[in-house]
């Protein structure tokens, strides 16, 4: 469906997005997941065609969104971080514009207006001004105009960002609707968010890919071991044997506290967290120790998330400490840059 091969874009000596590769298929959700300044923003409106690139190519369902950008752009709903609404309109009277604008005419303009509409449940607002709408419902109007036209791809630019928590699952709730017949992109530096939402996860930072998998698959990859929290009235070295014939067991650390309690953590590589919490409660139990308490810690798109980023960005600073190691021809590649999303 869209294939991105080599998206470059600079800014003078900065580089926006550094040499972007990754394809994505049809009939799902997709989720752009990076800091704010990653370049999300600059690689969604490369692919929308609403900004050239330095070198690359971005192509929708075949057609070059920069050789045949009329047939690239038709198939493609967009809706970007601020909603590009005319506030003195209501919502029908805006969307029979932009319909108009896409190339709608007649019967099929007013069919597909209606069925927008009722796709984004705008219908009890529409005739009112979209000044007087709440932001929820004004991102309701922004995704109804990026349906106008049947597209086949809807990309959506932070689609949440200042919502209140009713608003956010509700526009959370359309977008798992759309995914079901579009393929849907989704902006966002929300984790909660994109493991809400998306069946894939690109992780991007200084306008590198540096991840593209499903959740459950980054989570196996490349998260740190779980971890095992427990608190038990036996003495520390009696803790430390027990623990240490547990052969799921990679590595653990135990202390007393003022209570008098000895409190542990025990960090493993083992695919099922509960799996380890078994064999630690039957290892306490087969030498009459009690487990006063035990809680588990399981990694998330969180952890997946600052490990990564952590890793790239620790890496730009080791380049940058030691310059004499770096080829000329990378060296544009570990610049950092003071502009914003981009």
């Amino acid at each position: 469906m869209i294939s991105v091969e080599h998206l470059t874009k600079c800014y003078g000596d900065f580089m926006a997005v550094d040499d972007l590769t990754f394809t994505i298929n049809e009939g799902h959700v997709y989720g752009f997941l990076g800091p704010n300044g990653a370049g999300k923003t600059t690689t969604m409106n490369i692919m929308t065609g609403c900004l050239s690139a330095t070198q690359g190519h971005v192509k929708i369902d075949g057609h070059d969104i920069f050789d045949e950008p009329d047939e690239a752009k038709k198939l493609i709903g967009y809706l970007p971080e601020q909603p590009p609404l005319y506030m003195n309109e209501s919502p029908r009277e805006y969307l029979h514009f932009v319909g108009k604008a896409k190339g709608l005419h007649g019967e099929e303009l007013k069919q597909q207006i209606e069925k927008v509409i009722l796709q984004t449940k705008i219908e009890t607002v529409c005739h009112k001004r979209i000044s007087a709408l709440s932001k929820g419902y004004r991102q309701r109007v922004g995704i109804a105009q990026a349906l106008l036209g049947s597209p086949k791809v809807i990309i959506l630019d932070e689609p949440t960002v200042g919502l209140d928590p009713i608003q956010i699952i509700e526009i959370r709730d359309l977008i798992k609707e759309l995914g079901q017949t579009h393929t849907v992109i989704l902006s966002s530096h929300i984790l909660s968010e994109v493991q809400a939402i998306c069946d894939q996860i690109l992780i991007i930072n200084r306008g590198k890919l540096i991840a593209f998998d499903k959740p459950d698959n980054l989570e196996k990859q490349l998260l740190a071991p779980n971890e095992i929290s427990i608190t038990t009235d036996a003495a520390e070295e009696d803790v430390c044997k027990v623990l240490s014939g547990i052969e799921c067991v990679s590595e653990f650390e135990t202390f007393s506290d003022e209570t008098g309690y000895t409190k542990g953590t025990i960090k493993n590589d083992h695919d099922n967290i509960y799996d380890v919490s078994r064999d630690v409660f039957y290892a306490f139990a087969k030498n009459e120790m009690a487990l006063l308490e035990m809680s588990l810690k399981k990694a998330n798109l969180e952890d997946i998330f600052l490990e990564l980023t952590e890793e790239k960005d620790a890496a730009v600073q080791i380049a940058a400490e030691q310059p004499e190691t770096v080829e000329p021809e990378q060296q544009d590649d570990l610049k950092e840059s003071e502009v914003g999303e981009g």
